[in-house]
């Protein structure tokens, strides 16, 4: 954070965006609570003292004065209860009816399960409304289907496409933009399209195999390694985190890249392409700051992810918005919400086998980090697209068979079902007592690797 502002932009982003994913989770307890017959003593919106609310039946419907997120409260939850004694006083007997423990295991499980499909339920819905309102795609600032960049190995540089390569015709359309381009290949898969060109004033023909469809797949020229030009003016970067290649090389925010090893590239694709046919190979960056250009900046990509990077974040295109119907805005929800999931499943498993170090998580302060990144961008997916990200990270984790969470009780739930009787109190308290310490210790680590990352801290190291 660099002023006050980013702090309490950073800090509002995250009250409502964590405010909101917790208490969309808690209200998927609280509803199947309410339909299994459970009682639920309160549903609160934030944590601490009592602000105002009603009680409405067995249920007080309160808000609260810390506004990070909420919690449901159901008589019975806790082993603390059933062993002790309830806010009035009275002993909470295991034989209650609306007690949690005297119903069914499976309507235990269900309760447990209810939170995490809920933020999963928000996360899918979040994305079929930007899907269906916004959907925004880059503006297209040429006229011209200038090819930017033909990725090395790719089917197109078999075929002999070469950048600069102008597109004049592309199966049956006749001087294509680049949204016609894409129509006709749509139309042509796993087929052989002629493609005319002009090349520095000469007219080239060339033959492109387009790939088989894909189902779930929407194909885009870029797949068979074209790079289209579709935008003027440099790379514009927006943020250098500290330690990155592209830091120790003297790059930073506000900086625009002209050309790199003399190649005049306009979007991020068309760098990312270039380095990974030169596997490592330094490069030599042409860079703008303040209307000045900077003396040659020598930078040697890393390995990052699945590819070489320079690890600096551009200034997003210029978008317009393009919204889907109905059925396709639903079938790119899905694909977004199977698509995250999968890599934070991939991330945990990372966790797991040492491929991922636990240092790369974000807390807290990174979340907020994130959130207060995102409202100072342009467009809503940023925004929407982050909230949709963190629902499914809270409902994926809360599944996660660990005593507390939401995975841990319906573990616990299914041994005593194999056991076929409840295991005893005082063992429940020990292991939730247990967990509880083993998670505070998790999370003081995780908010200090959060805090180090900011930029007063990481400025400091060499």
């Amino acid at each position: 954070m660099q002023n006050l502002h980013d702090v309490v932009v950073a800090i509002v982003a995250f009250i409502i965006l964590i405010g909101v994913m917790v208490v969309v989770h808690e209200f998927g307890h609280f509803a199947v609570a309410k339909l299994c017959g459970v009682r639920v003593e309160s549903f609160s919106v934030g944590f601490g003292p009592r602000l105002f609310g009603v009680k409405y039946g067995d249920t007080d419907y309160k808000v609260c004065l810390l506004p990070l997120g909420g919690y449901v409260k159901m008589t019975g939850e806790t082993p603390d209860q059933i062993a002790t004694t309830s806010e009035e006083g009275a002993v909470v007997s295991p034989d209650d009816p609306g007690a949690f423990t005297s119903h069914p295991r499976w309507q235990r499980m269900l309760i447990g399960v209810a939170g995490p499909v809920a933020n999963f339920i928000l996360a899918f819905v979040l994305m079929a409304v930007y899907y269906a309102l916004f959907n925004e795609v880059p503006l297209h600032e040429t006229s011209s289907t200038t090819i930017e960049w033909v990725a090395a190995d790719s089917v197109a540089a078999q075929a002999g496409f070469k950048a600069g390569d102008v597109v004049e015709s592309f199966g049956g359309a006749q001087h294509p933009d680049w949204e016609k381009v894409d129509e006709q290949a749509n139309f042509n898969f796993n087929q052989t399209v002629p493609v005319t060109v002009n090349r520095d004033g000469n007219t080239v023909q060339l033959s492109l195999a387009l790939p088989p469809d894909i189902k779930g797949h929407d194909f885009d020229i870029s797949d068979v390694g074209i790079i289209p030009q579709y935008v003027r003016g440099p790379i514009g970067v927006y943020d250098v985190p500290a330690g990155t290649p592209a830091a120790k090389a003297g790059l930073r925010g506000g900086d625009s890249i002209v050309a790199v090893d003399g190649h005049p590239f306009h979007t991020v694709e068309s760098l990312l392409a270039y380095m990974q046919a030169g596997k490592g190979t330094a490069l030599v960056l042409t860079v703008l700051r303040n209307g000045d250009t900077l003396p040659p900046m020598v930078v040697n990509p890393t390995r990052m992810d699945s590819g070489w990077k320079l690890g600096f974040e551009a200034v997003p295109p210029p978008m317009r918005d393009d919204p889907l119907p109905a059925g396709k805005a639903i079938g790119k929800a899905g694909q977004f919400c199977r698509d995250k999931s999968l890599l934070i499943v991939e991330v945990l498993q990372g966790l797991f086998t040492r491929r991922v170090a636990v240092s790369q998580l974000s807390g807290p302060v990174g979340i907020a980090r994130m959130a207060g990144q995102a409202a100072g961008m342009r467009g809503w997916f940023p925004k929407i697209g982050l909230a949709a990200a963190i629902s499914l990270n809270l409902g994926i984790l809360n599944l996660m068979p660990f005593p507390i969470l939401d995975g841990g009780l319906i573990l616990l739930l299914l041994i005593e079902s194999l056991l076929r009787h409840d295991i005893s109190i005082a063992v429940k308290e020990r292991i939730y007592q247990a967990a509880f310490v083993v998670l505070v210790v998790f999370f003081a680590f995780i908010i200090f690797n959060d805090v180090t990352k900011l930029p007063i801290f990481t400025h400091m190291k060499p």
